[in-house]
């Protein structure tokens, strides 16, 4: 009896985790879907069976970036990145140890952001996103109001 619960939990969880990429993606479409090319492209990292995999980074919006190149560089070489944690249900918040992991993860690939989206079901997706520096003060994630400027 003890074990189909703890099954069930998970199955609902791996079913929400989905929904909840899903509703980020459809969420951040919307709100640039004005925005002039290049589109952002999505890069998920599902686990086995669909359900959550290792690591700090559940989903990598990239684009080319065609603005003006750096030294040895042709337009559109590079790529601008932004990492997003998901959460869908009742997943707890990331903890100081995720926001450290996520600054780590954004320096080494040159992120130009980390975004925080939060999906429960019947309700729009909710964005924060990570502050550059850690202070003991301050809250870790601040609120997005308009998905526009990070995606512009």
């Amino acid at each position: 009896m003890k074990d189909d619960n703890y099954k069930k939990r998970f199955k609902i969880a791996a079913y929400t985790e989905r929904w909840a990429v899903t509703m980020t993606k459809v969420c951040i479409r919307r709100a640039v879907s004005v925005a002039p090319f290049p589109r952002w492209q999505f890069v998920g990292f599902a686990g086995p069976d669909g359900g959550e995999s290792r690591g700090v980074v559940d989903l990598i919006a990239i684009r080319k970036d065609h603005g003006t190149p750096r030294d040895g560089l042709k337009r559109g070489d590079t790529f601008q990145i932004i990492l997003i944690q998901v959460k869908g249900g009742h997943a707890a918040r990331p903890t100081a140890e995720d926001g450290k992991r996520l600054r780590a993860v954004a320096r080494r690939h040159r992120a130009q952001c980390v975004l925080l989206a939060s999906w429960k079901k019947g309700r729009t997706a909710q964005f924060f996103s990570l502050r550059a520096k850690a202070t003991k003060d301050a809250v870790d994630w601040n609120k997005v109001s308009d998905l526009s400027t990070i995606f512009c």
